[in-house]
């Protein structure tokens, strides 16, 4: 679980390799892509530009690189050549990288064309709950307090957080200890150390936080139909405070990091 120096630079390496397919992503015009398209455009850069391995395909039995999740898909959405996106969509495309034995895990929700305003808001609520989780981080701090953060936010903003999923350890393997909710109480859970390693990616939607999904969980939704909407960082404990391993070049925190 926890992280010598050497494993957290390899992390820091994969966690780059992949903020940089972001910075790629975030520059398409995705409106007229199809799910299949970006999937197929993303693996060219992992495999072929930074000689890395997407390690999504193959993982639990899934065929791709990446989950492609569109409007009420609130995770593990299947690309497609019949979903081509539409203006006023939104979608979330959820990568994880691996380079040199190495993991880092990374989502974003991007807003396609012309995009109504309730979505948009909802969009940028999970962002900033993402960021409440993340400014939540630091030795001595406990599992239940980003959780809470998470959750107290999603709520002010008038959303529901999915319980069903949540972040993870990561590292050697895509899914390690600890488990980390998007709700709880603070004070709780586990204490958090320095060389910790784990994901933080809050599920947010519109109406009710109950979900549905196929028997092989491919894909979920909303059990009402209503908007979700993602956001994922790969976050280091540290001495200080938090370190995110999957920041991008264009991102600003929006909290102090340590």
């Amino acid at each position: 679980m926890i992280k010598t120096e050497a494993e957290l630079a390899r992390m820091a390496e994969a966690g780059a390799l992949l903020a940089s397919v972001f910075d790629r992503l975030g520059r398409l015009s995705l409106e007229g892509m199809s799910t299949m398209a970006i999937n197929d455009a993303v693996e060219r850069m992992i495999v072929d530009e930074l000689h890395a391995r997407p390690a999504s395909k193959g993982q639990y039995g899934f065929p791709y690189v990446l989950n492609a999740s569109i409007d009420d898909v609130v995770c593990h959405g299947m690309p497609s050549h019949q979903d081509v996106l539409r203006s006023g969509q939104i979608v979330n495309l959820d990568i994880t990288l691996e380079k040199n034995g190495y993991l880092a895990d990374s989502s974003t929700t991007y807003l396609v064309g012309e995009v109504a305003y309730p979505a948009r808001r909802l969009v940028a609520a999970t962002y900033h709950a993402m960021w409440k989780g993340i400014a939540a981080v630091r030795p001595g701090a406990r599992l239940g307090d980003i959780g809470h953060a998470i959750a107290q936010y999603a709520r002010q903003q008038g959303y529901s957080v999915v319980r069903e999923y949540g972040g993870h350890g990561i590292g050697r393997e895509m899914h390690e200890a600890p488990h980390v909710h998007h709700y709880g109480r603070p004070g709780t859970g586990l204490v958090l150390e320095e060389g910790m390693v784990f994901t933080i990616e809050p599920m947010l939607n519109q109406g009710r936080a109950a979900i549905r999904s196929h028997p092989d969980q491919w894909p979920v939704h909303t059990r009402d139909g209503t908007l979700s909407a993602q956001f994922e960082h790969t976050v280091a404990v540290t001495r200080t405070g938090a370190r995110v391993l999957t920041l991008r070049s264009d991102e600003t925190p929006l909290c102090e990091l340590g």
